[in-house]
């Protein structure tokens, strides 16, 4: 069912003469503003839009990530100072706290945890000892002093996945309990019978990457297979991102939520393997790394016992942390559906500071995530300007730990401060486009939802287009805080720069993605660089608050497509709610 607050034309047209207005003279502005042409379409708008200013975004993105910030680790004095940043702004701009308690903020139990581990595998007469972290990364998430893991069988268990909507099933009733499990990063890539150059469009959705391609998946499905250890073997294509950016995050303090059982049902040991001492494994315990990789993308796979043994022991160090997540709500205008809300959210955390590193030892995240933080600021600005708010409630939610497995989101999702079945939907921000402006901007994941009809309408009325994930592999709709919406099965909307940059060449954009992946993407160099130019990032956010404001307005609610994973979640969530 589609909501609609105009028809798509009508306000098409209005939104390209607001934004013309915008880079028009001033005395044009006025005109247009009282123009005939205007009559009866939400003028208030068009000041909220002409307020996002790319100046406010990067001076928002110099506080959060300057060098006193310290990285904003969770549990640190970044915290302690972005908290208290992010809480004055909200306040200057008079939105009421976010926290039906009467505060901005929302408490999160966390167990932080840091990990000093050591590892082996015997296969035969032949013992491989790893090195922390630049053969492997291993944590325990269990909060306790030790995890040990003695002389434990290893099983090759293809890509870790039972997806019976696909028929597939790697562990194909081997009872794994007590072992430790091995498996692939990413979906089983499986090739199209009528052409073997390609994947099959019709199993985990081709080259795009499912939940079950995740990393946090295969841990999961670990533990409810009872395993004491679960690898799994890096690949840089395959998973999106190079080994630093694992053994960077693993190697240091990680996060979970504190829970009562202490997380006694997660494997002792989670972990991280390099190709290379991988294929060494393989190869010891007398199999062919390859030809068991080519056999794991049929559904026929079973899983290989290794003839080999691991012994891991693994130390915790453990403190219990009250981390935050921020909240701010412009209260709607409507008596009765004030009482629904549409979320922003941005993650206010990054990697923090390590001791360890040579030289700059801290993790500044600049693009990840003080931009988007900035832009989250930026757009509740931008609604204040409104001369009367929008029917619904708007809540700015500013998350913590996102970078230690969307922790924030996570425990708003399942912890909310408001009915999940009055929640329209969540917009969510990770990175702004810092390279200027763009005929075109990128859904990330899948035409799931009508959120994408809304944004494909708000683009053209930018003269812009909407593009399928540039990067589907990478599996980038299940790695920001949106997810944790979408699991619940709140509509969520996740976007990325355009790659059509005005001005420059077809491969400047993926020049650029490159760069950023290898060079600075989770390292101390992610930082404010000479060349930003934010006014893309301005269209974007003017194009986010444009969606966001017409949720509000709408009629009726956002809907998953009848495909989509999370629809099922959605309509038990609905199920005896009122109509809207």
């Amino acid at each position: 069912m589609k909501k609609r607050v105009l028809s798509s034309g009508l306000f098409a047209a209005w939104l390209m003469l607001a934004i013309a207005c915008m880079q028009a003279p001033t005395t044009n502005q006025t005109a247009t503003t009282s123009s005939p042409a205007s009559a009866g379409i939400p003028a208030e708008l068009k000041p909220a839009l002409e307020s996002i200013s790319g100046a406010d975004i990067l001076q928002h993105t110099k506080v959060l990530s300057s060098d006193e910030y310290e990285g904003r680790g969770p549990g640190t004095k970044g915290e302690e100072l972005s908290v208290k940043y992010l809480t004055e702004q909200f306040q200057k701009l008079s939105l009421k706290p976010g926290n039906p308690d009467g505060t901005y903020v929302q408490k999160v139990p966390l167990a932080g945890f840091t990990a000093q581990p050591t590892a082996s595998f015997r296969a035969g007469t032949k013992t491989i000892n790893l090195s922390f972290p630049k053969d492997y990364v291993a944590i325990s998430r269990r909060f306790v002093p030790e995890s040990k893991v003695e002389n434990s069988d290893i099983v090759f268990v293809g890509y870790g996945v039972v997806a019976p909507e696909y028929g597939w099933d790697d562990y194909k009733g081997v009872d794994v309990r007590g072992k430790t499990i091995v498996m692939l990063i990413n979906d089983p890539a499986v090739p199209d019978a009528t052409d073997p150059a390609k994947l099959d469009e019709k199993i985990f959705k081709g080259k795009a990457m499912t939940y079950y391609g995740r990393w946090t998946y295969k841990y999961e499905i670990a533990s409810e297979k009872g395993a004491a250890a679960a690898i799994i073997i890096h690949e840089t294509e395959p998973a999106g991102y190079p080994y630093e950016v694992v053994s960077g995050s693993w190697s240091r303090e990680n996060f979970d939520i504190q829970r009562p059982d202490k997380n006694m049902g997660r494997p002792a040991i989670e972990s991280w393997i390099t190709t290379d001492r991988a294929k060494e494994l393989f190869t010891a315990s007398g199999q062919d790394f390859d030809a068991l990789k080519k056999a794991a993308v049929s559904k026929d796979f079973k899983p290989v016992s290794l003839n080999a043994k691991a012994n891991f022991d693994l130390k915790n160090t453990l403190r219990e942390i009250n981390s935050t997540n921020v909240v701010a709500k412009l209260e709607g205008s409507d008596p009765v559906l004030k009482n629904e809300y549409v979320i922003y959210s941005a993650h206010w955390d990054h990697l923090g500071r390590d001791p360890k590193l040579q030289g700059d030892q801290i993790y500044n995240g600049a693009l990840d995530n003080a931009s988007g933080t900035a832009t989250l600021l930026e757009i509740a600005e931008a609604f204040t300007k409104l001369a009367t708010p929008p029917k619904r409630s708007v809540l700015f939610l500013a998350v913590t730990a996102e970078e230690k497995g969307l922790l924030g989101a996570k425990y708003y999702a399942t912890n909310s401060l408001y009915p999940l079945n009055k929640t329209l939907a969540n917009i969510n921000m990770d990175g702004v486009n810092q390279w200027g402006r763009t005929a075109d901007i990128t859904m990330v994941g899948d035409d799931n939802s009508t959120l994408i009809d809304l944004l494909r309408e708000s683009a053209a009325a930018q003269n812009r287009i909407v593009n399928p994930d540039a990067e589907p592999g990478k599996g980038l709709y299940y790695r920001s805080d949106h997810f944790e919406f979408a699991k619940v099965g709140v509509p969520a909307l996740y976007t990325h720069s355009g790659i059509d940059y005005i001005g420059k060449d077809k491969n400047y954009s993926k020049q650029k993605r490159d760069e950023y992946t290898e060079k600075h993407y989770h390292k101390v160099s992610d930082d404010i660089k000479p060349d930003w130019d934010l006014a893309g990032a301005i269209e974007d956010a003017q194009l986010l608050t444009t969606i966001g404001y017409r949720v509000a307005q709408g009629e009726k609610y956002p809907e998953w497509r009848a495909s989509s994973e999370f629809k099922a979640k959605r309509d038990e969530t609905m199920r005896g709610a009122s109509t809207p």
